[in-house]
Parts: C-alpha cells; structure tokens; sequence
C-alpha cells in the first residue's frame, strides 16, 4: 500500500486554495493537500501533523509567509517550504532562500514547474526522514552496545573475579592433602631409619598407609568435582542412563556407604519397586553429597533419613538431618557453585571443607535427567532436600492421566553416626 504526501497550501487568495489543489490532484494521485487562508491558522496545523511539504505565499496580511518560515524551521526543520513570489520581489526572494525556502514559486504559477518541485521537495523530505530514522536507529543501536560492553564488561570482572576466588579455594584445598602426604612419607623415612624390630616397622607402616590414603582420597575428590564441574560448563557430561528401580539403586548404595565399622543403617520397605531411568553412578553420587552434606552439618548422634516416595509422574527421593539448617537468605545460594557455608566445629569435625561443588554438581545431574532439586530449611532445625526424578514410563503400558499426584512412601532408611 502507497502512503499518500501530505501538502499544506497557505495563501490568502481564496480562488487560488480552490483551484491549486485540484490542479494538484490532476497530476500528482498519490497526494493530499490541505488549506489555509492565513499564517496563523497554518501554523496550528503544522503543530498537529507533519506534512512532507508546505507552499506559502510569500506576501500576506498579518504574518506573511517569510515569518511563517521561521516559525517552520522551528517547528519543523526538516520540513521543504515553497514560497509563492510575484515579479518585481528580488529582494523578499533573496531573503526567503536566506531564510531557508526549498524552492521559489513565481506568479503566474507554472503548473508543471509547480509539480516538478512539490516531487523533489517531497522526496527530500522523505529522503530527509529516512536519514533522521537512520541516525535514531543508530544512535539507539549504539546505546545498546554500550550498555552491552558495560554488561559484558562487569560479567567479565565477575567472572575473573570468581576465578580467582576458585584458584584461591582450589590451591587451598588441594596443598592441604599433599602437605599431609609430604610429611607423612618424611615421617616414615625418618621412622624407618630408627626403627629395629619388624613389629615397629609393620607398625609405623600401617599407620602411615593409612594417613595417605586418607589424603590421597581427599585429593581424589577434590580432583573429581574440578572434573565433574568442567564437564558440566562444557556441556560434555555423559549419562549412561539405564533402567532401574530406584528402591534397589538406594539401598544397594547405602549398603556401601554403611559398610564395615560405618554409622548403623536401618530400612522399612513397605511400597512398590520405583521405576526410573538414570545413570546409576551419577545418582549415587548426589546422594552422596546430599548425605555427606547433612552428616556435615548434623550433631553426633541425630539421625539421617533417607526417603523415596512416587507422586504423580514422579520419583521423589528426600534426604531430612537434625543438623543446624540454613539461614533463610543462604537458600538461593547453596547450588552456586562454589558457594561454601561457613564451617561449624561439627563440621570441622565430621570431614573436611571441599571446593563448594558438590550441590552445585548435585543440581546440574539432577536437572540433566530431567528432574529437579530443592531444598527447605530453618536455622536448628535441620534441613530437607528434595530431588524429583521422572518416573520410567512404559509406552505399552496404559497410563491413567488423570490420578491425582498423592505421595506414597516406597522405602525409608535411617542413618545414625
């Protein structure tokens, strides 16, 4: 659809606004033309609608047309005016093209030179508009790079910022275990040398072994997490994703977790199997964070329970501790990685700090199964996490769409250290 140019048409001269525009209208189709008799009356309507270009005489009572010019530069700079002139004004046409007039018009009006200027003035005008519409553009583009850069810039300080907290924790973490290895093994050349009995030697031998492979697992872990969490920022963590019944899955892992002179384990099964299909040794590992997390922050002694319940199209798997809970204003932060709580003595106690990945890992396994992870808290009161897993669905099997999400306890363990 052609938008039609607007024209304005200022004169006096009552005969002429009748018959101008129809002239106009003869050759120019794509055109609309409005009237004025006088200089005051154009001006309200050049405040209220944008012409693409306005004619005036130049010689008329009251305001005349090269006052009606300057009040147009003003209002509308970009706007092309014509001013009409009769014979014998040289000095009004000078003044009017110092004034700013586009084109002049002389009396007795050449239709076709009329029309030959109306379509360069309206073309100059739209030439004009596209520029200025050009310039906003780019002036807008240019502030949204600005504000971009300033963006990118404070992410990247964020981001160099949290490196270096992370080499700082990482170099921290990781110089404790080899300090121990360091002066375990100079220990034990220095034993060694001074021992005479073999007794002594089977002795010093044990229990250096088993410092350093305490140190060596610490190592091990903290080596793991740099790993998981690379893989994970790097998109290239794989699931070997198979399916099993997640009653099974926690039970087979808590009998390892418990196994030898471990913390008492006790199991209520009175559901179903829970179908699910996941990657065995990555949900084993969340669970392992989410039960060294509560043993973490837990007095000796409370129990830990571990609880699998099915609502819905869902497997929910909910570790609750006794321990001393989160502030309210921590929850949002706890799966950051990084994010490390600050250290109590029964933390101090129970194991050492780690690197602030462990949730942050949890959440990211948890979500890649498609699932999700949550958690609710009070300070002493202890905390629960939650991670809801989708349930295996078996095409051939019919499945009722419509039974409310009703929770159904599968299985219970009890932990107590």
């Amino acid at each position: 659809m052609t938008v039609k140019s607007h024209i304005l048409v200022v004169d006096d001269d009552t005969a002429l606004l009748r018959a101008l525009p129809q002239a106009l209208y003869l050759q120019m189709k794509q055109v609309e033309v409005d009237t004025s008799d006088s200089a005051l009356q154009a001006l309200e309507q050049i405040q209220k609608h944008d012409y693409d270009t306005i004619v005036s005489d130049i010689k008329m009572p009251g305001m005349d047309g090269l006052a009606l010019l300057a009040k147009i530069r003003e209002l509308r700079p970009e706007t092309p005016t014509l001013l009409i002139t009769g014979h014998g004004e040289h000095n009004l046409a000078i003044e009017a093209l110092r004034g700013g007039a586009y084109d002049l018009i002389q009396k007795p009006i050449d239709r076709e030179y009329l029309v030959a200027a109306l379509h360069r003035a309206i073309i100059t005008y739209q030439l004009r508009r596209k520029v200025h519409e050009q310039q906003m553009a780019l002036e807008l583009h240019n502030r949204s790079l600005e504000q971009l850069v300033q963006t990118r810039t404070q992410e990247l300080v964020g981001a160099n910022a949290a490196k270096d907290r992370f080499l700082s924790i990482v170099s921290h973490e990781l110089k404790t275990p080899l300090t121990s290895l360091k002066g375990r093994t100079q220990l034990l050349r220095r034993q060694l040398s001074s021992s005479d009995t073999k007794q002594d030697v089977t002795e010093v031998f044990s229990k250096g072994l088993t410092s350093m492979e305490r140190s060596i697992a610490r190592m091990e872990m903290l080596v793991n997490d740099l790993l998981d969490s690379s893989l994970i920022e790097t998109n290239m963590l794989v699931l070997n994703r198979k399916r099993c019944d997640l009653v099974e899955l926690c039970r087979n892992f808590l009998d390892e977790y418990t196994a030898g002179a471990g913390p008492t384990l006790s199991f209520n099964y009175p559901g179903k199997p829970i179908e699910v299909e996941v990657d065995y040794n990555r949900i084993g590992q969340v669970l392992l964070n989410l039960l060294s997390n509560a043993r973490k922050y837990s007095p000796q002694g409370s129990p830990i329970t571990l609880t699998l319940q099915q609502s819905g199209h869902e497997a929910l798997l909910l570790v609750r501790d006794m321990g001393i809970g989160i502030a309210p204003d921590k929850l949002d932060s706890i799966f950051e990685p990084c994010y490390r709580v600050p250290p109590t003595i029964e933390e101090q106690k129970n194991s050492p700090s780690g690197l602030g990945l462990g949730l942050y890992i949890s959440r990211k396994i948890v979500e890649r199964h498609g699932g999700h992870i949550n958690v609710q808290s009070l300070p002493d009161h202890g905390s629960v996490f939650t991670v809801a897993l989708p349930l295996f669905v078996d095409p051939d099997a019919i499945q009722d769409s419509d039974a409310p999400p009703i929770p159904h306890t599968q299985a219970v363990w009890t932990i107590i250290y």
